[in-house]
């Protein structure tokens, strides 16, 4: 962490890397290339992709696995890649839910999250890697709640059947 009115040191990869400039344009060409007139919504081709059912979420998160890949390459630490890892995860399951999942596509950008994630990696490590790790801390803490009460619901409900079968007014 850097202290006010003390300059920052952007690394290398920060300014004039080809890699970091490829990500860019990939970014901009599947998340945000194209803007609907009238409107300031961008999309990509990620998202006209992912209108193709079965095919298009899968080519989605192969293409935004190119930008974890790169950034494990540019030295990202493990909380960052886990939160990129994340970021597509996230776009692929929702993405593959029809309509929905392609207005989500438009909305979400995991692939400019990612890059902005990656540059604030290269500005900040430190503030980077903590905001990841809580984020990823965060993530496993509402999974774990949502299988405890998933759990909760099905021994209720397993409760409830056994309990009507006992009593002669089940479905058996």
């Amino acid at each position: 962490m850097t202290r006010p009115g003390k300059p920052v040191r952007v690394p290398d990869v920060a300014v004039g890397d080809a890699r970091l400039d490829r990500m860019r344009a990939a970014a901009r060409l599947l998340d945000s290339r194209f803007r609907i007139p009238g409107t300031n919504i961008r999309f990509g081709l990620d998202a006209i992709v992912g209108l193709v059912p079965g095919v298009g979420d899968f080519a989605g998160a192969i293409a935004s696995a190119y930008f974890i890949y790169e950034a494990a390459r540019l030295g990202a630490p493990g909380p960052v890649l886990a939160r990129m890892v994340t970021n597509v995860g996230v776009e692929a399951l929702v993405g593959a839910v029809p309509i929905l999942g392609d207005l989500f596509d438009v909305a979400f950008k995991a692939n400019n999250r990612n890059m902005r994630l990656l540059e604030q990696h290269a500005v900040a490590p430190d503030v980077a890697r903590r905001s990841s790790r809580k984020l990823l801390v965060g993530l496993g803490v509402g999974l774990v709640l949502l299988v405890v009460v998933a759990g909760a619901l099905a021994v209720m409900v397993g409760l409830k059947l056994f309990e009507l079968i006992s009593s002669g007014r089940g479905p058996l």
